[in-house]
C-alpha cells in the first residue's frame, strides 16, 4: 500500500488575534497537492488573515507553520508592486515579444481569455483596476507555481470568462497544482473546489467537496444544532431547497445524498411564489414599467451598443443580463434609469416608477459619516416593499452592522462592509424597480443569502447585471444576454445557453496579442474500460447503500424499543456504530467510482 504524499504546507495550533479579537483561535489544517480548497466566511471573520498565515505574510501568534521541500507560492496581488511604467508584456511574460510567448499554446489560450481586449505594450498605470487585476491573475497562471492563492479571482471577469477561467483552474489542479480561493462566486466554488473550509468565530470547519456538498453538509449540521442559529438554518435550508429544484446539472449527485436532501427540504417551500408577486406588483407598479421603441445608443469609438432595440419590461418581471465586458450592460441600465439618453428611439418609463439603482461605485456614501447615522438620516423606520415593518437597527443586525460596526466610519469599512451598507441604504428607500449592477461584488456568502431571501419576497421589478451565475439563476426567472452586435436576445436555456452560443462563435484575434489561441492540451482521463466499470461499481454500491440505510434505520427503531433495557441498548449501539462505518465506507467507495465518470 503506497504512502500518502506529504501536505505542502501544514499548520499546527494556528493562532492570530488582533487587539481584542480573536480570528483564528488554535487550528490545526493541511493543504496538500491537487487540493482546491474554497475559503469562505463573513468580511472580517478572518479568511484573509487565514490566506496570510498559511502563505507566510502573517506571522502567527502562536502554534507552527511547515512546508514541505521549496514550495512556490503565487499570490494575485503580486502586480501591486509592480511600478506603473512596467508594461503588461513585463509583468504577464517577462517583456517577452509576441512570436516568443505565444508559441506556446497554453500560454496564447490565457492571454486570449483574459487579455484578449489589452494592449500588452500598455503601462500598468494607464490600467483601471480591473485591467491591472486581470494582469495579475494572467502572471499567476503563467508562473510556475505549487500553490495558488486566489482572493475573488472573478471579479471584473464577465461570465464567460468566468467559465473558462474555472476549466483552466480543473486543468491545473489535475497537474497537482494546490489552490487556496476566496470567492463570493457559488458556481465558481462549487465547479472548481475540492474542499470548503468556513471560517467563523475563531474556527475553521473543513467540508468535503465543492460549494452545492457544503450547503448540504452544512444544512445538516446546522439542524443538530441550537436554538440560537435558528435564522441562520432557515437560510441555508432554503438555499439548499434552491440548489435541488433548481438547474439540472446540480442534481448530478448520488442517490444516498438525494435522499437525504430530500428529507431536509421536505417541508420547505419554493423560494418564491411567482405569481402572488407578480400580481402585488401589477397593484404597485401598474401594467407598465419600461418601454424601449426603435431605442439606438453607439460609443464614441462607433461601436453600437443597441441598435434600434424593442423591449417591454412589465411589473414582476425578474431578468438577468449577461454579455461580454464592453457589451453594453452598464449603459442599458443608464438607459432605463434616466441617466443616459439614447441617441434615437425612446426608452419610456412607467408613471409610478420608485426606481433603485445600484451602481458599480460607492461614490454615494459619505466617508465620514457612521454607520448608524448614515442609516437614520436616510430613515429612521421604514415599512418594506414585502410589507414587514423593520428598524433601522434590525436591518443592520440583519446586514451583519453590530456592536462597535454600528459607530464605526464609512471611510474605515472594508470594500466589502461598504457594499453591504450601499445595498441596505438602497432597500430601505422601497423601490418598485432594483436596477443592481454587480451586486454581489465584494459582498460574503452569508450576506448574499440574506440579499438573496429578502428579493424572494420582493414584489417588483428586478433587473440584474452580473457574472454570478449563481446570483442570477438563484433571483432572476429570465436571461437575456446583450450579443455585442446591437441585439439584445432571450436566453430559454440561461447562462448555459449564452456560453454555448459563445463557444461556437468564430474568435476574433486580438491586434495586440499573437494568432488565434489553441486550448491547452487535455490531460490524460481514464478509459473508456475504467469508465464503464466505475458506473458498475456505483450502481453497486448505491444498492448496497440503499440496504445498509434500511438496517440502520431497523437498528435506530430497535433502539427506540429498547430504551429501558440498557444491556440490549448498548448491543444495540454497537452495532449501530459498525453499520454507520460500513456506510462511510461505502459512501468514500462510491465518490471515488464517481471521479472516474465525472
Amino acid at each position: 500500500m503506497s504512502t500518502p504524499a506529504p501536505n505542502l504546507i501544514n499548520a499546527e495550533r494556528l493562532t492570530k488575534t488582533y487587539g481584542t479579537r480573536t480570528l483564528i483561535d488554535a487550528q490545526t489544517l493541511g493543504l496538500g497537492r491537487g487540493d482546491v480548497i474554497g475559503v469562505v466566511g463573513r468580511n472580517g471573520d478572518g479568511k484573509s488573515t487565514l490566506l496570510g498565515l498559511l502563505t507566510g505574510r502573517i506571522e502567527p501568534d502562536s502554534g507552527r507553520i511547515t512546508q514541505t521541500g521549496a514550495v512556490s507560492i503565487g499570490t494575485l496581488e503580486q502586480t501591486d508592486a509592480e511600478p506603473p511604467t512596467s508594461t503588461v508584456r513585463d509583468v504577464i511574460v517577462g517583456g517577452e515579444p509576441d512570436h516568443v510567448w505565444a508559441s506556446d499554446p497554453a500560454k496564447r489560450a490565457v492571454v486570449e481569455h483574459l487579455l484578449g481586449d489589452l494592449d500588452l505594450d500598455a503601462p500598468l498605470g494607464r490600467l483601471s483596476g480591473g485591467e491591472r487585476r486581470r494582469t495579475g491573475l494572467v502572471a499567476l497562471m503563467l508562473g510556475h507555481h505549487d500553490l495558488l492563492v486566489l482572493d475573488e479571482p472573478t471579479n471584473h471577469l464577465d461570465v464567460e470568462a468566468v467559465a473558462w477561467l474555472a476549466e483552466h483552474l480543473k486543468a491545473l489542479q489535475e497537474k497537482n497544482i494546490a489552490m487556496l480561493v476566496v470567492s463570493h462566486d457559488r458556481w465558481f466554488l462549487d465547479a472548481i473546489c475540492t474542499r470548503i473550509w468556513e471560517v467563523h468565530d475563531g474556527v475553521v470547519d473543513a467540508y468535503d467537496g465543492g460549494y452545492a456538498a457544503y450547503v448540504l453538509a452544512r444544512a445538516e449540521r446546522a439542524r443538530q444544532a441550537a436554538a440560537n442559529e435558528a435564522r441562520r438554518q432557515n437560510l441555508v435550508r432554503k438555499e439548499l431547497a434552491w440548489l435541488r429544484r433548481g438547474a439540472p446539472a446540480r442534481t448530478s449527485k448520488p442517490k444516498f445524498r438525494i435522499e437525504a436532501a430530500n428529507r431536509l427540504i421536505e417541508n420547505e417551500p419554493p423560494p418564491r411564489d411567482r405569481l402572488a408577486l407578480q400580481q402585488f406588483s401589477v397593484t404597485r407598479l401598474g401594467k407598465d414599467v419600461f418601454d424601449l421603441k426603435d431605442m439606438s445608443y453607439a460609443l464614441p469609438d462607433g461601436r453600437v451598443l443597441f441598435r434600434q432595440l424593442n423591449w417591454s419590461i412589465g411589473p414582476g418581471d425578474r431578468i438577468g443580463l449577461v454579455g461580454v465586458n464592453g457589451a453594453g450592460k452598464t449603459t442599458l441600465l443608464r438607459l432605463l434609469a434616466g441617466e443616459t439618453a439614447p441617441q434615437s428611439g425612446t426608452v419610456k418609463q412607467g408613471k409610478t416608477l420608485r426606481l433603485a439603482h445600484l451602481s458599480q461605485a460607492v461614490a454615494e456614501l459619505d466617508d465620514d459619516e457612521r454607520v448608524l447615522e448614515s442609516v437614520n438620516r436616510l430613515k429612521n423606520e421604514t415599512k418594506l416593499a414585502t410589507g414587514r415593518d423593520a428598524t433601522a437597527g434590525q436591518l443592520l443586525e440583519e446586514f451583519g452592522f453590530t456592536g462597535d460596526k454600528l459607530v464605526t466610519r464609512i471611510g474605515e469599512l472594508s470594500g466589502g462592509e461598504r457594499r453591504r451598507l450601499q445595498v441596505l441604504r438602497l432597500l430601505m428607500t422601497e423601490p418598485n424597480v432594483l436596477l443592481l449592477d454587480e451586486p454581489t461584488n465584494d459582498l460574503d456568502i452569508d450576506t448574499l443569502n440574506v440579499i438573496e431571501d429578502y428579493l424572494d419576497r420582493w414584489p417588483g421589478t428586478l433587473i440584474v447585471v452580473s457574472h454570478d451565475r449563481y446570483f442570477l439563476e438563484r433571483v432572476c426567472d429570465v436571461t437575456y444576454a446583450l450579443m455585442a452586435d446591437g441585439r439584445c436576445v432571450l436566453l430559454p436555456g440561461g447562462v448555459e445557453q449564452y456560453l454555448e452560443h459563445r463557444r461556437t462563435q468564430p474568435k476574433a484575434v486580438p491586434a495586440a496579442t499573437a494568432p488565434a489561441a489553441a486550448s491547452a492540451p487535455a490531460a490524460d482521463g481514464p478509459s473508456p474500460a475504467e469508465v464503464r466499470q466505475a458506473r458498475k461499481d456505483m450502481a453497486r454500491i448505491e444498492s448496497q447503500l440503499m440496504k445498509l440505510t434500511g438496517r440502520i434505520e431497523k437498528v435506530h427503531a430497535e433502539m427506540a424499543d429498547a430504551a429501558s433495557d440498557y444491556q440490549r441498548l448498548a448491543d444495540l449501539q454497537q452495532t449501530e456504530s459498525e453499520l454507520t462505518v460500513q456506510h462511510e465506507e461505502l459512501e468514500l467507495a462510491w465518490l471515488e467510482a464517481a471521479e472516474l465518470v465525472e
